[in-house]
């Protein structure tokens, strides 16, 4: 069992049902609001570890998904204050256990890192196929 800390935003239903797989597996989960958090560029950075920044960000943003934005014409720096600046830009959940920390929820890797129990998908209520999403 680990204890994860876990950034969302409040009220996404693909947050909650992570959440709930988490919580089904025996994790403790302490949930935190991503809007609200004072991200500095290192606080932040470790998050994405050596992912390319394209996969930073959450495509579900409207400044992305209207183009404003273009994930793949923007650096690390340029990135992480645009993030900071706008919360909503962050592939979420952002995760922490201990030292180690995951931006984005894909089960096969949280399965690998933390554990997730295989009829874990049972307690989790809708569909299963949004939690390996960044649902908006």
């Amino acid at each position: 069992m680990a204890r994860i800390i876990f950034y969302e935003k409040p009220g996404c239903a693909g947050n909650a049902r992570q959440k709930a797989l988490l919580l089904a597996s025996g994790h403790q989960v302490d949930a935190r609001n991503l809007l609200t958090e004072p991200w500095s560029a290192p606080s932040l950075r470790p998050y994405f570890g050596s992912k390319p920044v394209e996969e930073w960000f959450n495509t579900a943003s409207p400044r992305i998904k209207s183009g404003e934005i273009d994930p793949e014409k923007v650096n690390p720096q340029e990135a992480l204050m645009m993030m900071i600046l706008d919360p909503t830009l962050i592939r979420r959940p952002l995760m922490r256990v201990g030292d180690h920390c995951e931006a984005g929820f894909d089960r096969e890797a949280v399965r690998a890192w933390v554990g997730l129990k295989a009829d874990a998908d049972d307690a989790v209520d809708g569909c299963i196929h949004v939690i390996e999403s960044d649902a908006a």
